[in-house]
C-alpha cells in the first residue's frame, strides 16, 4: 500500500507541472493567481499522501490545514489587492 501512496504521490507532483505553467506563463494576473491557488490545493493532497507514507496521518492533517487556510487568505488578499489597483 504505501508503493501505491508513494506512486499516487509522483503522478501528483507531476501534475503540479500544469498549473505551474500559468503561474509562470499566465497573460493576466488573475491567471497567475489561479495557477498559485491550483498548485496549493494540490500541496495539501501531497502533504496528506506524505502523512500516510510516515503513519502519521494525525499530524500531517493539522499541517495541511494550516497551509490550506494559509493559501486561501494569500490568493484572496492577493486577488483584492490586484482588483482595486486594477481600477484605479
Amino acid at each position: 500500500m504505501d508503493r501505491f501512496f508513494l506512486y499516487v504521490a509522483a503522478s501528483l507532483s507531476l501534475v503540479m507541472v500544469l498549473p505551474m505553467y500559468r503561474v509562470l506563463k499566465g497573460p493576466t494576473v488573475f491567471d497567475r493567481l489561479m495557477g498559485v491557488n491550483a498548485v496549493g490545493s494540490k500541496t495539501v493532497v501531497l502533504l496528506l499522501l506524505v502523512g500516510l507514507l510516515y503513519k502519521r496521518l494525525d499530524m500531517f492533517v493539522d499541517i495541511s490545514l494550516a497551509y490550506a487556510l494559509l493559501n486561501f487568505i494569500a490568493v484572496v488578499a492577493a486577488s483584492r489587492f490586484f482588483y482595486k489597483r486594477r481600477r484605479l
